[in-house]
């Protein structure tokens, strides 16, 4: 799935797990400082059952996680993802992260553009939940540029490295107009 101009979108392959590892590794000071699981001694190993997972999870429903990619160099830059449905009320999470080197680029916020569609126009959902660490002023930020609205911090909301820390709940919701895409790999308007 194109996201922007600039970056594809999609499921990750056993081909990835290399680059997947050093992306996690290089970022532990930032990625890590929010997600316990990017960490120094993350390994090639430990990529190929997460991706192991997110088969599984694609499979049944459950979540849609995605890769990452610069369209031009084929780069892994991160990974998104739609997950925690909630089947009942219509709505789910969408998550991100970037790998250091690749920050402030707008990776991220095409990931934002992309799945927010998807979940939209192909999974026929009535909202989408940005969930940030209140004190993760980049992601905070992130959130607010890609027009979700912020609409309460909400306490012990996530954990973070095993303690329970207040988050903002940012959602996006449907527009009227937002076009479907039918395959991978077609191109998203901007």
């Amino acid at each position: 799935m194109q996201a922007a101009s600039h970056f594809v979108l999609r499921p990750f392959v056993d081909s990835d797990a290399i680059s997947f590892a050093e992306a996690v590794r290089e970022s532990g000071a930032t990625v890590g400082k929010w997600m316990s699981w990017a960490h120094a001694g993350y390994t090639d190993s430990d990529a190929l059952s997460w991706f192991s997972h997110c088969a599984q999870e694609r499979a049944n429903g459950a979540s849609h996680e995605f890769g990452i990619f610069d369209a031009q160099s084929k780069c892994f830059v991160g990974g998104c993802g739609l997950n925690q449905f909630n089947a009942a009320n219509g709505f789910c999470n969408l998550g991100y992260w970037v790998r250091q080197s690749w920050h402030r680029r707008g990776a991220a916020s095409a990931a934002i553009q992309a799945l927010s569609r998807v979940a939209f126009s192909e999974l026929q959902l009535g909202r989408v939940e940005i969930v940030v660490a209140a004190d993760n002023t980049p992601s905070l930020a992130l959130a607010a540029k890609s027009g979700a609205l912020r609409e309460c911090l909400a306490r012990n909301r996530l954990k973070v490295h095993g303690k329970f820390t207040d988050a903002y709940v940012f959602s996006l919701v449907p527009e009227p107009r937002a076009q479907s895409l039918t395959q991978i790999g077609a191109p998203i308007p901007t």
